[in-house]
């Protein structure tokens, strides 16, 4: 009789690893790092990021919010001629980031990055926009 008990168990155990394991795999897999050159992951630590953090890519002609979750996933992209403005709100540990847009779409609100990142992320920004807007006819070359 000691034996069946004991053979439950192991067969729970192993059951529940598995099961952990498969859990901490598709975790680890669907917060890996989006492709590209700029991407700014947000901290597991902070608020909301915990298993699947947060992601901002930004490129030369727009700024992606990527947000993964259990089953599929959710992106909010915005042309850099629709950012208006860029705010960050630093605290304690970490920074949140407003980008709003001129679009009428709703703005992104980005939580839980690192100071230096949300500042790198603005400054991105506000590079790339004066790239696309220098660099089209008629625009004004100060």
């Amino acid at each position: 009789m000691t034996s069946d008990t004991s053979s439950l168990l192991i067969w729970l155990l192993g059951g529940g690893g598995l099961v952990l394991s498969a859990l901490l795999s598709v975790v680890a897999v669907r917060g890996r790092r989006i492709p590209g050159e700029h991407v700014f992951r947000a901290s597991r630590w902070s608020r909301g990021n915990h298993l699947f953090p947060t992601q901002v890519a930004i490129t030369p002609t727009n700024v992606v919010h990527y947000t993964p979750q259990w089953v599929g996933r959710r992106e909010h992209s915005i042309h850099m001629a629709h950012v208006s403005s860029v705010e960050i709100d630093t605290n304690l540990f970490f920074s949140n980031l407003l980008i709003e847009t001129s679009g009428g779409s709703e703005p992104v609100h980005c939580h839980g990055h690192h100071k230096r990142d949300a500042l790198e992320m603005k400054r991105l920004i506000h590079e790339y926009q004066t790239q696309y807007y220098g660099n089209r006819p008629g625009g004004s070359q100060c």
